[in-house]
């Protein structure tokens, strides 16, 4: 009963966000996938390390592939996607601690970064 309220909240909490929410909510979700990689690493389970990076890859590829290039800082944005992007793949296949933790730290400045335009926004 608490699982199937808690689907229904999350579904509407999902289908009422507007876009900076969602993408806020992908910032959040490649962290944490990122997070346990990490714990991953620290217990030796590979397998979890492994596909928890695939997941923040594909979050922050869906990232970058839905940047709107009317705006010239898209073309900023796309480059420091694909430096994550690189740094999580060489993290995952070389099962390095130091590049995924660096990787992590520039997603959780673009999720702050994304943040503070949010408030910007609903102040104005």
């Amino acid at each position: 009963m608490a699982i199937n309220a808690a689907i229904t909240y999350q579904n509407n909490a999902i289908q009422t966000a507007s876009p900076a929410e969602l993408t806020l909510s992908l910032f959040e979700g490649a962290i944490k996938f990122s997070n346990i990689a990490l714990m991953g690493l620290e217990s030796g389970d590979m397998e979890k390390v492994h596909l928890n990076i695939v997941k923040a890859e594909n979050i922050i590829m869906e990232l970058r592939y839905t940047l709107d290039h009317k705006y010239p800082v898209a073309k900023e944005f796309e480059k420091v996607y694909t430096y994550i992007y690189r740094r999580l793949v060489e993290a995952n296949v070389k099962k390095d601690r130091d590049m995924l933790e660096e990787a992590l730290g520039y997603i959780r400045e673009m999720r702050d970064t994304w943040k503070e335009v949010i408030k910007l926004t609903k102040a104005q």
